[in-house]
């Protein structure tokens, strides 16, 4: 019996001693966060903004600040702005990165290729007004855009060199069907979808080839854009400046989502 109890002792003893000694797991690190961009980074067409963001409207419930708020975040810098184009990104918004930051987002070239002139055009004038419009901004994304992005994801990765970067794409604008704008015909709605393909397809290539991630938000918009029956994006709007930008539901239900799935 005390042979037994011994042995039990013993083996208790090892099974202790092994506990013991088992690797504990590491928590994951807390995220160095900088969210970029432009207007449809930043949150415009929420309709809510931080006092202290001026012109480039930050809004609380961009999907960026979004993000930050669900997730384990050690810093977040918030510096997307709208009306931004590449230059601005360069010129003002990396400062914000560094060898700490973890996880980078960008929204940006929309409108580097002249995206509220094409709308303006194509709300304002014929369909073939708008064609013209969206095939010029087709060339600039095909032609000149390339370029500022290859430039630009250079940057982002020489200023955060450890960073996850996510590239979040844009939406399709618009639904088919019947619509309450007048003049805002199936032909321009389906020709600037158009042109938001060409735009996808540029923004995702030039994203892989600087090894970054690009999210592409058109699936999750659908049947949501201008002219549905639940819009998460606005149409003709006052202030002028939130036409054509997602809403809160945009954000919250599109674009977050999306971004989740990457990031997790």
């Amino acid at each position: 019996m005390r042979l037994r109890h011994n042995v039990g002792a013993a083996v208790a003893l090892a099974m202790a001693s092994t506990a013991l000694a088992a690797p504990a797991f590491a928590a994951p690190a807390a995220e160095n966060y900088a969210a970029m961009g432009d207007s449809y980074a930043s949150g415009v067409g929420t309709r809510e903004y931080f006092d202290d963001s001026g012109d480039c409207k930050r809004s609380p419930k961009a999907y960026a600040q979004l993000w930050a708020d669900s997730h384990d975040v050690s810093s977040f810098a918030f510096v997307a702005c709208s009306g931004a184009v590449t230059d601005d990104v360069n010129s003002g918004q990396l400062d914000q990165l560094s060898a700490d930051t973890t996880l980078v987002t960008i929204s940006i070239g929309g409108n580097d290729i002249g995206f509220s002139s094409v709308i303006r055009d194509c709300l304002l004038g014929t369909d073939s007004s708008c064609d013209s419009a969206v095939s010029a901004g087709e060339e600039k994304a095909r032609n000149e855009l390339p370029g500022k992005l290859d430039t630009t994801y250079a940057n982002i990765r020489q200023a955060a060199p450890n960073a996850k970067v996510v590239v979040v794409g844009y939406p399709r604008i618009n639904e088919m069907g019947s619509c309450g704008i007048p003049g805002y015909t199936e032909a321009k709605r389906q020709r600037i979808n158009e042109g938001a393909d060409v735009l996808a397809e540029v923004i995702a290539d030039r994203a892989a080839a600087a090894g970054f991630t690009y999210a592409d938000t058109r699936d999750a918009f659908a049947g949501h854009g201008v002219c549905a029956s639940d819009e998460w994006i606005n149409g003709p709007s006052n202030p002028l400046i939130e036409s054509f930008h997602p809403d809160v539901d945009g954000h919250a239900k599109a674009f977050l989502p999306v971004l989740n799935d990457i990031t997790g």
